[in-house]
């Protein structure tokens, strides 16, 4: 079949543009010339067009897997053109609140909730529930977790400040927190040793749980003599310009741990100082759980403050002297100068140093004259004599009507030396530093338990349960104890006290605070009260 012209389809031979540097167009078409483009590649995965949610990390998922490899372009960005001077953004969303009206509110929310807690009532028999906020439970957990009551108690001043005295100096600790004075222990030097020290027995160093061994009572004198009453000190007044007994240096150096109450007597005489103590004080009483979230009890019960220092005094004393070999002494040259022909009662293992300790610093440089103690004396494997001072931890709480040492000690020493740091920081620094002072090369801790709960009507006896050997620098490290901060507080106090006119002060730690006061008082202070005291004892003798 032909077909005719007309009937034949029409086919136009395209136009053919040459391009002399490659292939393909050298311009776009009339009708693709206003169509926008934007490359891709064949690999690219198909993914979300966009995104509502504001989910970043499916953001970052999308973008590793549904990246294009030519890059996004900006072909179909949005581009506002129009005028925007009447327009008005509206914030329909809520205030932010500060963080502490955040806490406030949600205070205020879980005080007012429900209580979930029931109780029976012993008068009625009825079941009784009790708010949260009321439940000792959650009151005692919120202790132990730091929000401890001690602002809550009312601590007693160790001296009441009269109208008459007059404050000289007021320091915070945070004042003397960062002070530095490098410690002079090459240039210290020995004076005068007397006294007599028994050897330590080293049986006490095998007690276990198991073979725990009960507390003896000792009937030895213990003399605490204060600073201006030592003869000794007295012969010694040419060779320094600060005398003081260790403990009263210990308690100065480690006054930023204390919590407690108390005061030192500081007497000017011409360009030395003496730092004393009242006679009528419990500054040789020791503290428990000084520093402990939850204080002792108050005045009543047994575990009241006065009664547990009582008690930790006791069991100090006597620890000290039953882990001796009576029979064993060192003697020194000169005698214990606090014994006295009419003391009824043996002295106790004690050695007296009198050490020559000079104060450098930024001022006029002073030597200090301390009367150091040392409890008892050992010997090593090699027959080298060592000087120690014996301390002891006594347990106290039981919680839960049991002994916490007594199921933990040997295989937990650890655990329970560090909670004895924690609740008696101030102590065990105090400790630390009269052996520093001393020149002790050892420092033994005994741990002791009651061997009954109080409360039972009997006798409370003591037992010994095991004993624990440090070096004082060593120890001192390990409780964070920075021995040239409390060399530079010394420092910084009797620099203070140097500026002063002659008279007679008290160092006044406030109960509860950080903060030192020190003040001028009449020269007859506490004088008085001393020989109203004795006149007393005058009338009762011939009645």
């Amino acid at each position: 079949m032909v077909l005719s012209e007309d009937e034949k389809p029409d086919f136009a031979t395209p136009g053919v543009v040459n391009n002399p540097v490659g292939w393909g167009p050298i311009a776009i078409p009339e009708q693709y010339r206003d169509i926008p483009y934007q490359p891709f590649s064949k690999s690219d995965n198909l993914g979300q067009i966009t995104d509502w949610t504001g989910n970043l990390l499916e953001r970052r998922y999308n973008y590793r897997n549904y990246n294009q490899q030519f890059g996004t372009g900006q072909h179909y960005s949005y581009y506002h053109e129009e005028d925007e001077s009447s327009f008005q953004l509206v914030d329909t969303s809520k205030p932010q609140r500060s963080l502490y009206q955040r806490s406030r509110a949600r205070y205020q929310r879980t005080r007012h909730q429900r209580p979930t807690q029931r109780v029976q009532d012993p008068k009625t028999g009825r079941m009784t529930v009790i708010p949260k906020y009321n439940n000792p439970v959650r009151r005692n957990n919120w202790n132990q977790r730091g929000h401890d009551n001690k602002n809550q108690m009312k601590l007693k001043a160790s001296v009441e400040v009269r109208k008459d005295w007059e404050l000289q100096v007021e320091i915070e600790f945070s004042q003397i927190a960062k002070l530095h004075l490098q410690y002079p222990e090459k240039d210290i030097s020995t004076l005068v040793e007397c006294g007599t020290l028994e050897y330590y027995d080293k049986k006490f160093d095998r007690i276990t749980m198991k073979s725990e061994r009960p507390l003896a009572m000792t009937n030895r004198l213990f003399h605490h003599v204060s600073t201006t009453d030592d003869p000794i000190i007295r012969e010694l007044a040419k060779e320094g310009h600060v005398f003081a007994t260790d403990s009263i240096l210990a308690t100065i150096m480690t006054c930023p741990r204390s919590y407690y109450s108390w005061d030192i007597i500081i007497q000017r005489v011409g360009s030395r100082l003496f730092f004393d103590k009242r006679d009528d004080s419990g500054f040789d009483l020791l503290t428990v759980n000084e520093t402990a979230n939850d204080l002792p009890g108050g005045e009543g019960g047994n575990n009241s403050l006065n009664k547990l220092s009582l008690e930790a005094t006791f069991i100090n004393q006597n620890f000290s002297q039953q882990c001796l070999k009576p029979k064993e002494t060192k003697q020194f040259k000169r005698p214990n100068p606090f014994v006295d022909e009419d003391d009824q009662g043996e002295p106790s293992s004690v050695a007296y140093r009198y050490r020559k300790i000079p104060l450098m610093g930024t001022g006029e440089p002073l030597t200090l004259i301390c009367r150091s103690e040392i409890d008892a004396v050992t010997t090593t494997a090699s027959g080298e004599e060592q000087f120690m001072n014996i301390k002891a931890l006594n347990e106290w709480d039981f919680k839960g009507g049991a002994s916490e040492w007594r199921q933990k000690l040997d295989t937990q020493r650890g655990d329970i030396l560090t909670t004895e740091m924690k609740n008696n920081k101030c102590k065990l620094a105090k400790w630390t530093v009269s052996s520093i002072l001393a020149g002790a090369d050892l420092l033994k801790f005994g741990y002791v338990t009651r061997s009954m709960p109080r409360g039972s009507g009997e006798s409370i006896g003591h037992s010994i349960l095991g004993t624990q050997q440090f070096i004082p620098k060593q120890f001192a490290a390990q409780i964070s104890l920075d021995m040239n901060n409390a060399w530079g507080i010394l420092r910084v106090i009797v620099d203070k006290c140097m500026q002063l006119s002659e008279g007679k002060y008290v160092l006044y730690k406030e109960p509860g605070k950080g903060i030192l006061r020190i003040y001028k008082v009449p020269m007859n202070t506490f004088e008085e009260d001393n020989d109203d005291s004795d006149d007393d004892e005058d009338e009762d003798g011939p009645k």
